[in-house]
């Protein structure tokens, strides 16, 4: 045998010999690279779009994992244990369902947080009027600010809340302002400079550094929330970044968004979350903070976080945990629909079952390849009864899910992969008819400016059919 090969090395070119050599070390490649892949154990659909990828892409996909590829972090959480003793019980009378109590005990063994009660919940539509609230809170701060968020741009909006910042620095409020590294990458250190110079913190959440050489970094990994509590007894969550793209006084093209104003005993929840991303990704001790006075509400709401440090995907098991247990309605709004296997079977068994689910997704996003991804679950959806509407012409970005009379999920994290399974997402659940109703009357006036997809729809190939079939193969990897 081995002289046979050796003969035929000899009388092969160097050509040959190149491509030999290169074939080998693809083999070595694909099998190493796969076996990190494999040893991860991740959903085998994702897995296996993984290693299609980036075998078809030697020596650079190794790259594009390393620096992409999903991974789980591990960071040291406060004591959650001496947070909830602080929580107080539920209003007498208000004493949820069986279906109601399995959800919020699932929701608290993932995340630590407790059910909670809110004095007040406030929906803020669109830009303007969450700017407005915000700033003026802000300026009533007596103790203490901490913000934090996916986006913070040095426009119109930044710059105005940049400087309402300062003034309470000067004032001696201390003020702590979390900025994701990619989403906030515009803004400079020398925008946010006045604020420091008036005594504000500023940290930076996953910021690049050199150690990427030699440990791999967290550029994929994200802090997509937006986060805001003032003194510890106002709070502000959802998906209203800081930006004049989220204005609607400043442009006919601004997205459509939700964001909420809370005040109460949940605000610790908001104010817990915050203090472990500071600690994190400061590496400081957590600062002293004196919580107000409890305050029991009559609004039921827990807070529910999810990132890659913890394995539960708490906000996905939520999302879809919830639509199994929905009885007459689901609708469901969000700027990136890019579903699991778990999340099609909930929505399309709650269809099959007679419940009203709609789908609000917006006509279009500001990335094709997720549009494309979204419209290719669109026949299966409405093959099971599912309404699909497409909003426009504005940019959807509401990010809410609605179940029967009674429970709401409103926050900053899409209906897609990314959202579940690699961003640091918050979201606020509610059992409060009150708020749902009036999310009700919000999404049935948003479907006024909406087009119902239909079966029959035109769908050229080279235009539709392809482009979604090939962005649904990559879906695991959105």
């Amino acid at each position: 045998m081995g002289e046979t090969l050796r003969a035929w090395w000899h009388q092969t070119t160097a050509i040959e010999h190149l491509a030999a050599w290169l074939a080998l070390g693809w083999a070595i490649y694909v099998i190493w690279l796969g076996a990190w892949i494999i040893l991860q154990k991740r959903e085998p659909a994702a897995t296996l779009s993984w290693l299609v990828s980036l075998a078809a892409l030697p020596y650079l996909g190794f790259a594009i994992y390393f620096f992409f590829g999903p991974q789980r972090i591990r960071r040291q959480r406060l004591r959650r244990d001496r947070s909830r003793t602080r929580m107080p019980a539920l209003p007498a009378g208000r004493v949820p369902d069986a279906a109601a109590i399995e959800l919020a005990r699932m929701a608290q063994t993932v995340t630590g947080l407790p059910p909670s009660t809110a004095t007040s919940a406030q929906l803020l539509v669109d830009g303007s009027s969450k700017y407005r609230q915000l700033n003026e809170e802000v300026a009533r701060a007596r103790e203490h600010v901490h913000l934090e968020y996916y986006i913070f741009q040095p426009d119109r909006t930044g710059t105005a809340l940049r400087d309402a910042l300062v003034e309470r620095a000067k004032a001696g409020v201390k003020v702590r302002l979390l900025l994701d590294a990619v989403g906030s990458g515009s803004t400079s250190r020398a925008f946010l400079k006045p604020l420091v110079e008036a005594g504000g913190e500023v940290a930076w959440f996953h910021p690049m550094r050199l150690h990427w050489f030699w440990q791999r970094p967290w550029l994929n990994l994200r802090s997509h929330r937006k986060i805001v509590v003032i003194d510890g007894a106002v709070g502000f969550i959802g998906g209203i970044n800081i930006t004049d793209e989220e204005d609607e006084t400043l442009g006919d093209n601004a997205y459509r968004d939700l964001h909420l104003r809370l005040e109460g005993d949940v605000v610790r929840s908001l104010q817990l979350v915050f203090l472990e991303d500071w600690v994190y990704a400061t590496g400081e001790p957590p600062p002293h903070i004196t919580f107000p006075e409890s305050r029991p509400g009559d609004i039921m709401v827990q807070m529910v976080v999810s990132g890659p440090d913890s394995p539960w995907e708490a906000i996905h098991r939520l999302h879809v945990s919830a639509i199994h247990a929905a009885r007459r309605r689901v609708w469901l709004v969000t700027p990136y629909f890019v579903p699991g296997e778990a999340a099609m079977m909930a929505l399309t068994s709650a269809a099959l079952g007679g419940v009203d689910v709609r789908l609000l997704v917006p006509k279009n996003t500001d990335s094709r390849l997720v549009t494309h991804a979204a419209r290719s679950y669109f026949d299966d959806l409405m093959a099971a009864g599912v309404k699909v509407l497409e909003y426009g012409p504005r940019m959807l970005h509401t990010k809410a899910l609605l179940c029967d009379d009674d429970l709401a999920i409103i926050g900053s994290a899409n209906f897609d992969h990314r959202s579940f399974r690699l961003n640091f997402e918050s979201s606020v659940l509610f059992r409060d008819r009150g708020l749902v109703a009036e999310l009700a009357e919000l999404i049935e006036h948003d479907c006024l400016s909406c087009t119902q997809v239909t079966a029959d729809r035109q769908r050229p190939l080279w235009r539709s059919r392809l482009p979604e079939a090939l962005a649904r193969l990559m879906s695991p990897l959105l």
